[in-house]
């Protein structure tokens, strides 16, 4: 089988205040007519960059091409015009950017962003162009697809927003097409459908796929062959079973011993309850007409309740809208709810607003994005020591800046880092920041809302062992909120299964993975383990 795409000795480099960096240096790989190749590595790693490198999608000036050439049926796109590349962007390869939300434009229609496609490439009349924009949807199964036509991004779903760029992508049968993160941040059930569609989708168009990610799990469901990336050097290639079986490089072998594994230790079973929830019950009102009367509410957490023991971690689990960070918000007194919230002997919802301040400083909150939980504009250490300077103000600067040394170093970081500022730290670094943000204040309580869905699988196990290190040290008890399945079976003690706001199951993390009661819960088992 000829290769469609070959890409031989490709560098690329960036300039940034005068000086030069190399991404991608030397990388050659190619991909055969109906194949799908992944292309895997950490956030760095120089994945995108050759990406993008292929259809000349790079940010000149500051990005430039030192050598290389990229072969498309044997035709060097590097030779070619910008009027070459505009007809085959789209027409002959196209691609699926990792975000959703930010690839879309969010003032323009669903219909108007597919018409558009249609209409440019393909030459067809409005009417035209409208009637394949609904074919394209219906194709990737958006439900009530006529009615979402008209719809804007932020009206849909995440995998609806994916399944929406996935038919913009194949709107003119691509001989490639390149997807880069396509499932990064979506519901192991939505994942799921997403690659079943693509691997359909690719079966139906005879296309080639490469698959951009740092997920082997992905990989190893959806790819032929993989080249595996490191500092822009691809450092082992091979069939992926070759390489899953038998990986050769240190690198490699890195990536595959960095899926979440093991169990909690186990806690004290003298331990008291520290955290109790009782009926907790978030109703939004749904309301209409001029008076704004409520007619019905969303009920995004109705009637949970729960026990966690000091030293214990109790994981939530559940698709996109379940109310797992409802219910840590409300537990914390950040969402107004009813019923009981107990933090030791104290119920934080009754609490009056001086007292709900003081017990701010016995628990705390992780958030899930570590570019967006930091302040762009304060440095490190301005930002882990502003609540300890608030609840602390006794403490002179020398017991501050000792306190935030102490701290930066438990959750291994450089304190010598503390006048820097966030854009200047990878992702696990950032949520390394946030973390010390939230222990510096020395909490009984965390609730960590999808601390490590952001994050490389290798950084994710690097996450995990700090905070079974830092509960094993300090005492601390857990709420950990995620929808990867793995990561909660590695940190948890006992598991909640949540959907539309319900409890569906809840008991130890053993019984809930050995042997799930409920039809949800094995369908998002099978869903993860697939």
């Amino acid at each position: 089988m000829s290769a469609l795409l070959r890409v031989e000795d490709l560098s690329v480099g960036f300039v940034s205040d005068g000086q030069k960096s190399q991404a991608v240096n030397k990388v050659s790989f190619h991909i055969k007519h109906g194949e799908t190749v992944g292309l895997v590595g950490e956030s760095g790693s120089g994945k995108s960059v050759s990406a993008l490198s292929i259809l000349r999608l790079l940010p000149y000036p500051t990005a430039f091409h030192d050598s290389g050439a990229v072969f498309f049926d044997d035709v060097d796109l590097m030779q070619q015009s910008e009027n070459i590349m505009r007809s085959v962007r789209g027409n002959r390869i196209s691609m699926i950017f990792q975000e959703p939300m930010s690839s879309l434009n969010p003032l323009h229609s669903i219909e108007k962003q597919i018409s558009e496609i249609v209409e440019i490439h393909q030459g067809r009349t409005r009417q035209e162009a409208r009637a394949e924009a609904l074919r394209l949807l219906q194709r990737v199964g958006i439900p009530d697809a006529e009615k979402r036509l008209s719809a804007l991004p932020h009206e849909l779903s995440g995998g609806q927003r994916q399944r929406v760029m996935i038919a913009m992508a194949l709107a003119n049968q691509p001989d490639l097409l390149i997807a880069d993160e396509p499932t990064t941040a979506l519901d192991v059930t939505i994942q799921k459908q997403i690659l079943d569609l693509l691997k359909e989708l690719q079966a139906e168009y005879g296309m080639s796929v490469l698959l951009i990610t740092h997920d082997l799990g992905v990989v190893k469901k959806m790819a032929n062959r993989i080249y595996v990336m490191q500092n822009g050097d691809i450092v082992e290639g091979g069939a992926v079973d070759d390489i899953f079986a038998a990986p050769q490089h240190a690198y490699t072998q890195q990536l595959i011993n960095a899926e979440p594994h093991g169990t909690a230790p186990p806690v004290d079973a003298a331990s008291e309850v520290l955290v109790r929830g009782e009926d907790l019950r978030v109703w939004f009102p749904m309301k209409r007409g001029f008076f704004q009367r409520t007619y019905d509410h969303v009920k995004a957490v109705n009637d949970i309740s729960f026990d966690i023991r000091r030293g214990e971690t109790l994981g939530i689990v559940g698709e996109s809208g379940s109310g797992k960070t409802t219910l840590g918000r409300a537990l914390l007194g950040l969402q107004q709810a009813q019923g009981t919230a107990l933090l030791g002997n104290e119920d934080i919802l009754t609490a009056n607003k001086a007292r709900r301040r003081a017990l701010r400083k016995n628990m705390q909150i992780v958030f899930q994005d570590p570019f967006g939980a930091l302040s762009p504009r304060m440095a490190v250490g301005e930002i882990v020591t502003e609540g300890l300077k608030l609840h602390a103000p006794s403490l002179t600067d020398g017991e501050i800046d000792e306190k935030l040394r102490a701290i930066l170093t438990e959750v291994e970081l450089d304190p010598d880092t503390a006048q820097r500022y966030p854009h200047e730290f990878s992702g696990g670094q950032r949520q390394r920041i946030a973390i010390a943000r939230a222990l510096i204040l020395e909490p009984q309580f965390l609730v960590l809302d999808e601390p490590t869905s952001a994050l490389d699988r290798s950084v994710q196990a690097q996450i995990i062992a700090m905070l079974r290190r830092l509960q094993a040290d300090k005492g601390l008890t857990y709420l950990f909120i995620s929808h990867d399945l793995k990561v909660v079976r590695a940190l948890s003690h006992k598991v909640m299964v949540m959907q539309n706001g319900q409890c569906v199951e809840a008991g130890t993390a053993q019984d809930i993975f050995d042997a799930p009661q409920e039809n949800y819960t094995k369908a998002l088992l099978a869903a993860a383990l697939d």
